[in-house]
């Protein structure tokens, strides 16, 4: 117990010093970032890529990444239900502590972060099915997905710990996921090295 208090003694002090970064400028920048509809724009030249590199495998590659996502996304509500964990802008020993951007503050629980799991489910499936073809697509879209994930800390929303275990949820949901999906049917969901 006392090893699970000081993870989350450090879990809080990192959270403060990370949230109290803010800028006029940051709050606008990471408020933006943290919007779901404003990739709009790059999930769709990721799906061209995807087609550009697998024709008509691409269909199957559509439906597994969106399983992935909806499967990331759904089992983080449940973790969050099943820890009950507060996020900072609702927990009361912080609460005034917290830096809020235009009073946005999310649900209740936090743990994991939603936001984390799916983007770097998403980063990890673009980096299996195109980073072999595009070197610079990997480095790319880690750094996106770091900088989302960080927004929901500068937002205080969430807590480092919410984020880190949501990323390595969305990595293992994505690895899980296509392990599985090529074990069905390979001639669908194979990565080829091309």
């Amino acid at each position: 117990m006392i090893v699970m208090e000081l993870i989350t003694q450090y879990d809080i002090k990192l959270f403060l010093f990370l949230n109290g970064l803010n800028t006029p400028l940051l709050d606008s920048i990471m408020y933006f970032v943290s919007q779901k509809w404003v990739w709009i724009p790059l999930y769709l030249f990721l799906l061209f890529l995807l087609y550009k590199k697998y024709k008509t495998q691409t269909f199957y590659l559509l439906f597994l990444v969106l399983f992935i996502i909806v499967l990331s996304d759904q089992s983080s509500v449940v973790f969050k239900n099943y820890f009950q964990r507060l996020r900072p802008c609702h927990n009361p020993d912080i609460i005034e502590l917290v830096h809020l951007v235009k009073n946005y503050c999310g649900g209740t629980y936090g743990f994991i972060s939603s936001h984390a799991s799916n983007v770097f489910a998403l980063a990890t499936f673009i980096i299996l099915y195109l980073g072999y073809s595009y070197k610079w697509i990997s480095i790319f879209i880690l750094l996106w997905a770091a900088i989302v994930s960080y927004s929901r800390i500068y937002l205080g929303a969430h807590f480092p710990i919410d984020v880190l275990c949501g990323a390595v949820w969305g990595i293992f949901i994505t690895l899980l996921s296509v392990i599985s999906f090529k074990k069905i049917k390979p001639q669908y969901f194979n990565s080829a090295r091309q």
